[in-house]
């Protein structure tokens, strides 16, 4: 059942204590056109006089049935109740309420919970998809309801559902600084004949999202040698390994079979996102040991561009976080 407000037609010096349904807006020819009252504002004996000065004789008000709440009211609740860290909430603007990134960080967003929230009748709830850095000002969703008015129960029964699910519906999680070890393979590289490029690439999208490149070791295409600088980070005890190169099916590509030889426990070694798909994950205890195929040295954006931050804020990748990304997993263009 859609809600339908009752309005009727006043004088306006009669309007004192009602709500207005929509907004009032003001034109001055050359100076000023905006909002001189907005949709829900409750008309007060100062406000008779601008409403004249806008030829308003008689107004539609708003009659708000007991036990109805306006728009605007509604959306803000709905706001608070999703929100969690890390997001600002905007103020109304004809009934939607906007939530924006306060920091930079991880956008988290439950899904399962969107679609149950949409599910109640006249509930319009938009966000963007999860697992994104998002930046001060970046909005992440906003929501409405479809009436102008609505019974408070169901906005009652909305911040019930919301409270089911374990952590907020939506939050902006921060990045963790890591100490990061870099190991780059391949007998060109180590030998000098060409020049590193994963180097620079691979520590500047570490260092925006605020962590570092602690050192950068080197190794020929030899899985025992490789192996010993992976051990090195080890015993540092940096908080990220990542190796470069050596990842295809080549025969003389030995870094799978490195990671797995310092006793890693391989999540997954391939993804179905395009470019980036010979990733591979794994863990030494807590420590998180990547494999990064060569598109990341020339390609704006991977599969190492969509695990890295979840990585630095905090979260263990599994192997269906992997396999779940073919669907929308196509990075190029």
């Amino acid at each position: 059942m859609v809600d339908k407000p009752n309005l009727k037609e006043v004088p306006v010096r009669e309007a004192i204590g009602m709500m207005l349904p929509h907004d009032m807006t003001q034109i001055l020819p050359g100076e000023f056109k905006g909002r001189l009252f907005k949709k829900g504002h409750v008309v007060t004996e100062a406000d008779i006089e601008p409403l004249l000065s806008i030829g308003k004789e008689h107004i539609y008000v708003l009659e708000m049935p007991e036990g109805y709440i306006h728009e605007e009211e509604a959306g803000l609740r709905i706001a608070k109740a999703v929100s969690g860290e890390g997001l600002t909430l905007t103020q109304p603007y004809e009934g939607k309420v906007s939530m924006k990134a306060s920091r930079t960080g991880l956008a988290k967003i439950n899904e399962e919970a969107v679609h149950a929230l949409n599910a109640l009748e006249g509930i319009a709830f938009s966000t963007i998809y999860g697992d994104q850095v998002v930046h001060p000002g970046h909005t992440l969703a906003a929501t409405r309801i479809i009436p102008l008015i609505m019974e408070e129960k169901r906005i009652i029964e909305l911040e019930e559902l919301a409270k089911q699910f374990s952590e907020p519906i939506i939050q902006v999680k921060l990045f963790q600084e890591k100490r990061i070890g870099l190991v780059t393979t391949g007998g060109e590289v180590f030998s000098g004949r060409i020049a590193d490029k994963f180097g620079p690439a691979i520590r500047n999208k570490v260092e925006a999202l605020g962590s570092e490149i602690v050192e950068q070791r080197f190794a020929p295409d030899d899985k025992e040698l490789i192996e010993k600088e992976i051990k090195a980070f080890l015993d540092q005890g940096v908080d990220m390994i990542l190796v470069t190169g050596g990842m295809s099916v080549d025969p003389d590509d030995r870094t799978p079979g490195a990671i797995a030889g310092v006793g890693a426990e391989v999540v997954r070694y391939g993804t179905p996102m395009l470019p980036g798909s010979m990733l591979m994950v794994a863990y030494k205890g807590d420590t998180p040991i990547l494999g990064l195929p060569g598109a990341v040295m020339h390609e704006k954006v991977t599969s190492f561009d969509v695990f890295l931050p979840r990585i630095l804020a905090g979260e263990r990748i599994a192997a269906s976080d992997m396999t779940r990304l073919g669907y929308g997993g196509l990075l190029k263009g």
